[in-house]
C-alpha cells in the first residue's frame, strides 16, 4: 500500500520546523523530504539533513531537467523538492512530509491531488514577531519583511485541508500527529491493508 504525502506550510517564524522535528521524533512511520536550496546554511544546519545546499547554477540545471516536484524563490533564494525520491518513497509504503511554502504546496497538489495539506498558524502576529526576534538570525529590516510576507502567506490558509494553531508546541504536536494517524486509518487504506483479517471476520 503506498504511503501518504503530507504537505506542511506556515509563515516564517510560526514554529513549523520545530513542530515537524517533534513529529519525526515521535512517529517513525514518517520521513521528511530534504529540499534543495541555494541559500547559505544557518548555524547548526547540516547538509543532507536540513537541506541539500547547492549553487544557483546547479539548482537551475536540475530544474531544466525536471528534477523538481515543486520549486520556488523565497527571499531571493531557490528551493526545490526531488520528485523521483518522493515517488519512490511513497511507493515503498512510507509516509512522506514536505515542509514547504504555500506556492510549493499548490504545485504539489497539482501533481499529487490526494496529498494531505496542513497549515500552521501562530497564535498572534505579536507572537510571530517575538519568535523571529528570538531566533537571532535576522536584522530588524529582514524581520519587518518577513512579517509583511507572513500576512500574504496566511491569506492562503483557505487552500489547506487542516489548520493548526501553534501556541503550545506539545498541543500542536498532538494535533499534527493525530492528522497523520487518522490518514493511515482511512477506509480504503485499511480495507487494502487488513483484507485477510476482514475476510476472516465475515
Amino acid at each position: 500500500m503506498p504511503g501518504n504525502l503530507f504537505v506542511v506550510s506556515a509563515p516564517s517564524g510560526a514554529g513549523k520546523t520545530s513542530l515537524v522535528r517533534a513529529l519525526l521524533a515521535c512517529n517513525q512511520q514518517v520521513d521528511i523530504s530534504v529540499s534543495y536550496t541555494t541559500r547559505a546554511p544557518r548555524p547548526k544546519e547540516i547538509e543532507g539533513e536540513d537541506y541539500h545546499f547547492v549553487s544557483r547554477e546547479t539548482f537551475l540545471n536540475m530544474a531544466s531537467h525536471s528534477d523538481f516536484l515543486e520549486s520556488a524563490e523565497v527571499y531571493g533564494n531557490l528551493y526545490g523538492t526531488s520528485q523521483s525520491w518522493i515517488e519512490a518513497e511513497i511507493l515503498s509504503g512510507r509516509d512522506i512530509l514536505l515542509e514547504i511554502d504555500w506556492q510549493g504546496a499548490a504545485q504539489v497538489r497539482r501533481a499529487f491531488p490526494d496529498c494531505i495539506s496542513i497549515f500552521i498558524l501562530p497564535p498572534s502576529l505579536q507572537a510571530l514577531e517575538d519568535r523571529l526576534h528570538a531566533r537571532g538570525q535576522d536584522d530588524v529590516n529582514v524581520i519587518a519583511q518577513r512579517l509583511h510576507a507572513a500576512k500574504e502567506d496566511i491569506a492562503h490558509v483557505v487552500e489547506f485541508d487542516y489548520v493548526i494553531i501553534n501556541d503550545t508546541l506539545g498541543v500542536a504536536l498532538l494535533q499534527l500527529n493525530a492528522i497523520v494517524i487518522a490518514a493511515g486509518l482511512r477506509r480504503d487504506r485499511q480495507l487494502a491493508r487488513q483484507q485477510t483479517l476482514i475476510n476472516q471476520l465475515q
